[in-house]
């Protein structure tokens, strides 16, 4: 997802971050990524060249504690971030709706996979019963339901693989798992499962 700010919104956003309270670069990172929800997490070098030119033209001043370097706001800056509030307003809006788009994509695609994985069920149910011959030896019948069981078992792992790998690079990108997605995660897992359950005794 692209970054959602736009030209000039950086340069205030990190103006009001410091208006809340003193920061070092790294907690800076860290807060613009925890507020777009992962949506956009700059590098060093996107972040300490604009805190430098905020520097010179007097809205920040910096100080050394230890091994940090620590931002604070001037009075200049504090005055900046007061004038333009409704700019601030529209910028937390456009976050919001980032954080919403994301975690709607998010829910889409555990629906979408598990669509897939039931139409793969009920596909491979539909099979086993078109090819199965009429009153087959007993070995033969078991060594079919044997292959079509590890195809199960390897279908089976295949979707956890690919669901597990979207929620966990989401999740390392900073996204915010919710208990909604989660919850429609389950309720999904549990329409599969009686899906199978209906083919297997139906």
């Amino acid at each position: 997802m692209s970054p959602v700010f736009s030209h000039g919104d950086l340069r205030l956003y990190l103006l009001n971050l410091l208006d809340e309270g003193p920061r070092h670069g790294y907690d800076i990172i860290q807060a613009l990524s925890d507020r777009t929800g992962g949506t956009y997490t700059p590098s060093a070098g996107t972040i300490y060249p604009r805190l430098a030119k905020l520097e010179e033209e007097g809205l920040v001043s910096k100080s050394v504690d230890g091994r940090k370097t620590v931002y604070a706001i001037t009075d200049a800056g504090h005055a900046e971030v007061l004038a333009r509030a409704s700019d601030l307003e529209g910028i937390e809006a456009a976050l919001t709706d980032s954080v919403r788009l994301i975690a709607d994509e998010v829910r889409g695609n555990v629906r979408e996979a598990m669509r897939s994985l039931r139409a793969d069920l009920a596909a491979a149910s539909r099979e086993a019963q078109d090819s199965a011959p009429q009153a087959p030896p007993a070995d033969d019948a078991r060594g079919r339901s044997r292959e079509q069981l590890n195809r199960a078992d390897g279908i089976i792992n295949e979707f956890r693989g690919r669901v597990r790998g979207d929620l966990r690079s989401y999740v390392a990108r900073g996204g915010s798992l919710n208990a909604e997605t989660v919850s429609a995660l389950e309720t999904a897992l549990d329409e599969a499962s009686h899906t199978l359950t209906r083919a297997l005794h139906g």
